[in-house]
């Protein structure tokens, strides 16, 4: 059901919105842990190798997707927060426009594109077709990736968190049947992994719809709220596109970073992948404070409320380092078994160990910097949230340019180290100016 963020105790509402956000986000983590652990499983080293490589390049297409529509829902909650339905579904209609725009061209482009990007980022020959198939089925399925989060961002903008849970749960249950079915039945590879991800992913945006239609009135759409208006179209890319970018900022330094990775040869990939893979679970809370504190400051904001936003964000950076304090213990006590899972016990037990040996490295200065991460989401989202999208963008070209400089001269002296250090030393050179950004902003509205 729609919460209103705007009254009661910000570390309740905090808390019981972000949970089932929480809980949906390690489902979506989880299923995407099984496609990769299936693949390194049942296919092999080189192949979850080949589907590392192609993590940056995903991440920087589907990121800025991501970000666009969290930008476009912002204004949706604000509009939620002002108790103006009515322009609340004038907001969800232009979403839906500018997110069938961007679609159709990052398609497109993407699939143009993706062959000489993993050559530039030096994606080694025996691994270079699996990684091209893997990530050309990702960007065809790109509409299924936007239906689901166009969706999903529009339900949590009204407070809604649980129902693209309940969705997702399903879809990742979908995902490791598919998963099953296509690698060991069908023996379709990397392919296999691909194709059960953006099916599973279209699956829960059309449930999410179906559902939506069905429980909310409010955002039974007509022609009218599909009335195009530039400059309120304009003021959703104000926001949009910030977010949008800084995602492609970011994952423009990991396509660096992974450039540098790939010299290091497909068993470094691995276990950087796997290592990755493990972070990601852990790391979900961090990403989901975020987004609760985005559409909490953007209800609040829309109702005249910046004093819930100071209080919330005072609640939320409590909250979001105990939680980085647990993930850290998590990875420093059971990182390597973790890892194992990754890992096809028919290989050589020397490249077993290599594996193993680098991302032990790499998920222990993980660990030792997660608190910096899960504050850096907090102060982006709400500066997000409140309208102010520019410094958390020129944050992400910080993180660009601090994990760049890191990928062209740490790995030539620390090896492999190097690599490791490079995204923690980028989250602290975000955080810092993100920080000071938030506190000159809100005095602002005093």
């Amino acid at each position: 059901m729609a919460k209103d963020l705007t009254t009661g105790s910000p570390t309740r509402l905090i808390l019981s919105y972000s949970v089932p956000l929480l809980i949906g986000n390690i489902f979506q983590q989880l299923y995407s842990m099984v496609d990769t652990i299936i693949v390194g499983k049942c296919i092999g080293v080189d192949a979850l190798a080949a589907v590392g490589a192609t993590g940056g390049l995903s991440f920087l297409i589907l990121g800025f997707l991501m970000g666009l529509t969290g930008g476009f829902a912002v204004i949706t909650a604000q509009k939620y927060g002002a108790k103006d339905m009515k322009e609340l579904r004038h907001s969800v209609g232009t979403s839906i426009i500018l997110c069938i725009f961007t679609t159709i061209i990052l398609t497109v482009l993407s699939l143009l594109t993706a062959k000489p990007l993993l050559k530039v980022m030096n994606t080694p020959d025996n691994i270079m077709a699996d990684a091209h198939t893997y990530i050309s089925i990702i960007f065809i399925g790109i509409a299924c990736t936007v239906f689901y989060n166009m969706i999903a961002c529009v339900l949590r903008a009204i407070g809604d968190s649980k129902t693209p849970l309940y969705f997702l749960i399903v879809s990742s249950i979908l995902n490791i049947v598919l998963d099953l079915v296509f690698i060991l039945s069908f023996h379709m590879g990397v392919a296999g992994a691909a194709w059960a991800t953006v099916i599973s992913q279209g699956v829960a945006g059309l449930l999410c719809l179906l559902y939506t239609k069905k429980k909310y009135s409010i955002l039974k759409l007509t022609k009218q709220d599909f009335a195009y208006n530039g400059k309120f179209a304009w003021k959703h890319w104000q926001l949009g596109l910030p977010m949008a970018l800084q995602f492609s900022v970011t994952a423009i330094g990991v396509l660096v970073l992974q450039s540098a990775l790939n010299l290091f040869g497909s068993t470094k990939i691995a276990a950087y992948t796997a290592a990755c893979k493990v972070e990601q679970l852990v790391t979900q809370p961090a990403g989901t404070f975020g987004v609760t504190m985005a559409n909490y400051a953007g209800q609040n904001l829309g109702a005249g409320r910046i004093d819930r936003v100071k209080e919330g964000l005072k609640k939320c950076s409590v909250i979001t380092v105990l939680f980085a304090l647990g993930a850290s213990a998590i990875l420093l006590l059971f990182g390597k078994p973790l890892t194992m899972l990754f890992i096809d016990t028919a290989q050589s037990a020397a490249i077993q160990n290599e594996v193993l040996s680098s991302a032990n490295i790499y998920l222990t200065i993980i660990a030792i910097f997660l608190p910096v991460l899960n504050m850096l989401f907090v102060y982006r989202n709400v500066l997000q949230g409140i309208g102010r999208s520019f410094m958390p963008f020129m944050a992400g070209v910080f993180e660009l340019v601090a994990r760049t400089i890191c990928a062209f001269t740490l790995p030539a002296v620390m090896g492999f180290t190097g690599i490791c250090l490079a995204g923690p030393i980028a989250w602290l050179a975000a955080t810092i100016p993100l920080a000071f950004a938030y506190h000159i902003v809100i005095k602002k509205f005093d």
